[in-house]
């Protein structure tokens, strides 16, 4: 009975204390994190976002989705855009994926325009959020912001 008792009190600080760290921790995550480094990086998405949105108004939701589909296995990470290779088989071409997904060369133009103005700065993960949340607010849908 002791045992159990200690257990009990043992989880309780443990868990106290996780409340209390918890509470001293700051979000990192900032919507300026590239004004120093690329200050050009979000007028760039947004411009190629309104050009292809303006070409196609479903290229909205297919990039969403495109990033709903990235984030939802294994987070956000960018994965979604790997190609097959030899000895690798890319998220593209996998079942949930394949024939399901579109977007990639709007991505792709994206990418390429951004390292032309900041090479080697900004992460495809990145990118892929920025033009998902671009083409949200594009779509008129919803808004962000005050």
């Amino acid at each position: 009975m002791e045992c159990y008792e200690q257990s009990q009190r043992a989880a309780f600080v443990v868990l106290l204390l996780i409340v209390m760290l918890g509470s001293q921790a700051q979000a990192q995550l900032r919507t300026d994190f590239y004004s120093d480094s690329c200050p050009s990086l979000l007028p760039t998405v947004r411009r190629v976002v309104e050009r292809e949105v303006a070409k196609e108004r479903r290229i909205a939701a297919s990039l969403l989705r495109l990033f709903f589909h990235d984030c939802f296995v294994n987070g956000c990470d960018a994965s979604i855009l790997l190609d097959d290779t030899r000895s690798f088989l890319g998220e593209k071409t996998a079942g949930p994926n394949n024939n399901s997904v579109r977007g990639y060369e709007v991505i792709d133009a994206i990418k390429s325009r951004v390292e032309r103005l900041c090479p080697g700065v900004v992460s495809c993960a990145d990118i892929l959020a920025i033009t998902a949340r671009d083409s949200v607010l594009l779509s008129n849908l919803c808004k962000f912001g005050p």
